[in-house]
């Protein structure tokens, strides 16, 4: 039969596994090759898809998917109850992007939030924009990547993933200052880009490389360049250098952690005095200046939450912050505060 995903069309022998669908031949106008048609993307607010509401503002990716700015993300959002209470919030609250990963231990319960709740909202597989992750522990070659890959489908219950990424530059196991993950990250790429050359995946990138992470990736990219770097961007941490190498290259970043260490139930960032000024002045919120503060730079970003009103909220952002408070805000970079993994101190 035929099933079409979005601009994809998909010849799928009818199998009950969805681990079946890797071996269906997936036809579309994105798949990289020495001749890409498209024309890298310099200015990311540019990139933009002009229109109103920022739920519905799109970054266009290097192989011409479009990916919504906004999305939620679920990381320690576990269970079937709250999982499914969480994307039913945001699908009503307009949310169209689902981040997950491997190692989150959710996919499974997404499974099922979305064959539940995706009809209610009449909507399709291909109405919304799924994110997950390669687990360190996953790592290798392509027999390793491709079985992961597999596994993430069958556990999200769908045919393919928008937006597949390598979740870190370190292998499980392996010591972070050993040389050999420079070789397993290349081993690893290479397994993502088969997938994404043979149509399994609509875009393939990376999570919390660095600079140097990803100039060494792109010197032996096997011919993909990554459309997305995920990584912990805040006005606490965030890396000017990182954003321009990403954005030179036309790779779109992504935050997570915008609020800070509210994950982990630390407020710091969310009540440091001056974001409280800023957002008193503007009559907002501290989360929506958060949020606003990376999307203004052209950072897309995933906020989570499991509560409807503050979904709503978090997308309430149709306010300019000022220049002059923006430099504000990104002079707090120099209190350098992580709340999430180092990547730096990997090899």
């Amino acid at each position: 039969m035929f099933v079409i995903v979005n601009r994809f069309v998909v010849i799928v022998k009818c199998f009950n596994s969805y681990q079946s669908c890797l071996s269906a031949k997936l036809i579309h106008p994105h798949i990289h090759n020495s001749n890409s048609r498209f024309v890298k993307i310099r200015n990311f607010e540019a990139s933009m898809a002009a229109c109103k509401n920022i739920i519905d503002k799109k970054f266009i990716l290097n192989n011409g998917v479009e990916m919504p700015a906004i999305g939620l993300g679920t990381y320690r959002i576990r269970g079937e109850e709250p999982v499914i209470k969480a994307v039913d919030f945001a699908l009503a609250a307009g949310y169209r992007m689902f981040d997950t990963a491997a190692v989150y231990g959710n996919e499974s319960y997404l499974k099922n939030a979305f064959r539940l709740l995706l009809p209610k909202y009449g909507l399709e597989r291909e109405d919304i924009f799924i994110t997950t992750k390669l687990s360190p522990s996953d790592h290798g070659s392509r027999p390793i990547t491709t079985r992961a890959y597999r596994q993430s489908l069958e556990n999200l219950g769908v045919d393919y993933v928008d937006l597949y990424l390598v979740h870190f530059p370190g292998t499980a196991r392996t010591s972070s200052d050993d040389t050999i993950n420079i070789k397993i990250r290349d081993q690893t790429w290479a397994g993502l880009v088969s997938l994404y050359r043979q149509g399994y995946i609509r875009a393939i990138g990376v999570s919390n490389y660095t600079v140097r992470h990803l100039q060494q990736l792109l010197s032996s990219n096997h011919g993909v360049i990554p459309t997305v770097n995920q990584v912990e961007w805040h006005p606490y941490y965030h890396q000017s250098e990182l954003l321009e190498y990403c954005k030179k290259n036309n790779i779109v970043v992504q935050a997570y952690c915008s609020l800070g260490g509210t994950s982990a139930a630390n407020m710091s960032l969310m009540n440091d005095p001056l974001v409280n000024n800023i957002a008193i002045k503007l009559g907002v919120t501290c989360a929506q200046i958060l949020l606003k503060w990376a999307l203004q730079q052209g950072v897309a970003v995933i906020p989570k939450s499991t509560n409807f009103e503050r979904m709503k909220e978090n997308t309430a952002l149709n306010f300019t912050i000022p220049n002059g408070d923006l430099e504000a805000l990104n002079a707090l970079g120099e209190r350098n505060t992580k709340y999430a993994w180092d990547p730096s101190i990997v090899s």
